[in-house]
């Protein structure tokens, strides 16, 4: 089974036991395809980290948001969204790389990524002012919008505490 093959059939279980049984099946694949000089495996590999909700991987995740492509970095994105759904710590430990990410890297679907993945942190100050700053000036129309979406949704979640 190839590791786009697991990823796939992971969002098809609930039950927890074959999902860690999926997780051990394919744990040397992922860590091998992540090591990978193709820029495609990697991604694969960061993505997957996400579908098969392999928390004790999300180390991976720091070199996929750290990694030469953009392809990468959406996947170790996408994974990190999703696993930090439960798991705000996940994001609040990824904080400065999520800022770096949205203010400033060259593609737009990354900084876009990072901005949904600060949805899911604590609504720090510095990530609130970062999102009105973002959602007002800078040029590219999806990312000013989604910046303020996530601005208003930390911008309520502070008001609660």
């Amino acid at each position: 089974m190839t590791l786009a093959e697991a990823a796939a059939r992971a969002s098809e279980l609930s039950d927890e036991r074959a999902l860690a049984d999926l997780r051990r099946e394919v744990a040397e694949d992922l860590e091998a395809a992540a090591r990978s000089s193709d820029y495609r495996e990697r991604a694969v590999a960061y993505r997957a980290v996400g579908q098969l909700r392999f928390n004790q991987k999300t180390e991976l995740l720091r070199r996929g948001l750290e990694d030469t492509s953009p392809a990468c970095r959406g996947s170790a994105l996408l994974s990190l969204e999703l696993l930090s759904r439960d798991h705000p710590g996940l994001v609040n430990a990824r904080r400065p790389t999520l800022h770096a990410l949205a203010n400033e890297d060259p593609n737009q679907a990354v900084r876009r990524l990072a901005i949904l993945c600060l949805k899911n942190g604590s609504p720090m100050a510095d990530t609130i002012t970062l999102l009105a700053h973002l959602s007002e000036v800078d040029d590219d129309k999806e990312l000013r919008a989604a910046a303020a979406s996530v601005h208003g949704v930390l911008k309520k979640k502070s008001a609660t505490r």
